[in-house]
């Protein structure tokens, strides 16, 4: 009876000794490090605590359900500053501290500077905000993942939605740097394959506050309608516009205009304003419906555009990690390419010849949904009509 009692410690000894690497090895896994570079600061500061939002809600709630693939997730923040060359530093910086997966940047300008030099900082970029087709098209990188609308892919909705848009004669006001040339240029094309007209095209610097001149040649120019794509100015240039009588008696169109943010600080101004949407709550997918619940649990109150589609590209790049089973860059970057991820807007493919997430795009109109002013999907496109890859990107 002893003999066999202490063969049997002896054994179970064994076992619990050969256990122990295998203990080690699970908490030995290398935490997700996540560089999260925003505007804290600067023209689109706004937005970027809605882009914090999203991306720490995602993290706080992975981390609750054990991390990604085992892995805890650490964050550590940035400021761009709202300029190329801030972005470029601060993500510099994070990546050689060893938080190389990005995420947050919102302007195209800064995401360009930070894109290309994702290889020298071993780096990788989920892009989530910035729109400029340059990101996936003769400026691509296989380093770089977009998760949200790229300009093209709006343009082939412009295309479809101007048809029923009423008027003939349309001005624009647009941003002066890389996405709102884009969408100028976008808007332009669109209508006059309609055969109707721009009469008047106004491109305005960043960090403008006084938008009177603007104003006053919109009103002297006598359109059917206004397209606007000035993200950083939206609300001084809504409240002005309200201010001087443009609108509502000329209608605004809003390319990125209506961002809760926008809508939430300029009264009824937007109120019946058309525009393209990135994400609102009216999303009928299953992952939607949760995330709109969960946040609304914790913050009583429904998610904006801006901090869905932050989340939504936090979502992809905790999912990039799970299919590479590495948190090293290049790994994460190769295993999306080409896979089918879960998003907020359903199954969606990350398509390999630029990187490209392919998802549905959308009209809203603001209105009062769940006794708020807001924006409310009244259109969806279907990736049917999303643009191909560009052949200027070679990867």
């Amino acid at each position: 009876m002893f003999k066999t009692s202490k063969i049997q410690k002896m054994l179970a000894g064994v076992v619990l000794v050969a256990a122990l690497p295998l203990t080690a090895a699970a908490q030995a896994k290398d935490p997700v490090k996540i560089a999260l570079v925003t505007s804290k600061s600067g023209g689109f500061s706004t937005m970027g605590a809605d882009v914090a939002n999203g991306i720490k809600f995602a993290v706080e709630e992975a981390n609750a359900k054990g991390g990604v693939d085992g892995r805890k997730i650490m964050l550590a923040e940035g400021d761009d500053e709202s300029t190329p060359d801030a972005g470029r530093r601060v993500a510099e910086k994070l990546a050689r501290e060893g938080h190389n997966l990005i995420i947050g940047p919102i302007t195209s300008s800064i995401s360009l500077a930070i894109s290309q030099n994702l290889a020298r900082w071993d780096a990788a970029f989920i892009g989530t905000m910035s729109k400029a087709d340059k990101l996936t098209q003769d400026a691509c990188n296989p380093r770089f993942i977009r998760t949200n609308h790229s300009d093209a892919m709006d343009l082939a909705m412009i295309n479809e939605w101007v048809k029923g848009i009423p008027g003939n004669n349309f001005a624009i006001m647009a941003a002066d740097y890389v996405w709102g040339q884009d969408s100028a240029k976008s808007f332009e094309a669109a209508v006059t394959a309609q055969g109707k007209k721009v009469a008047l095209k106004l491109f305005v610097p960043l960090g403008t506050k006084d938008y009177a001149p603007y104003i006053q040649q919109l009103k002297a120019a006598n359109v059917d309608a206004v397209w606007v794509a000035d993200v950083s100015g939206a609300i001084a240039f809504t409240k002005q516009a309200a201010d001087f009588g443009l609108i509502p008696k000329t209608p605004l169109i809003g390319h990125a205009l209506l961002s809760n943010f926008v809508v939430n600080a300029t009264g009824n101004a937007l109120t019946n304003t058309p525009g393209n949407v990135g994400y609102t709550p009216d999303i009928d997918t299953p992952q939607s419906k949760a995330f709109a619940a969960a946040f609304k649990a914790k913050h009583n109150r429904l998610p904006s555009d801006t901090e869905g589609q932050a989340y939504n590209g936090a979502m992809v790049l905790f999912q990039g990690v799970a299919l590479a089973k590495s948190v090293k860059p290049e790994d994460v970057t190769k295993a999306l390419r080409g896979a089918q991820v879960d998003t907020l807007y359903g199954k969606a493919t990350v398509r390999a010849a630029d990187n490209q997430m392919v998802i549905p795009n959308y009209v809203a109109r603001v209105k009062t949904a769940d006794g708020v002013l807001r924006p409310v999907i009244e259109q969806t496109y279907p990736v049917s009509i999303v643009p191909a890859a560009s052949p200027l990107c070679k990867m």
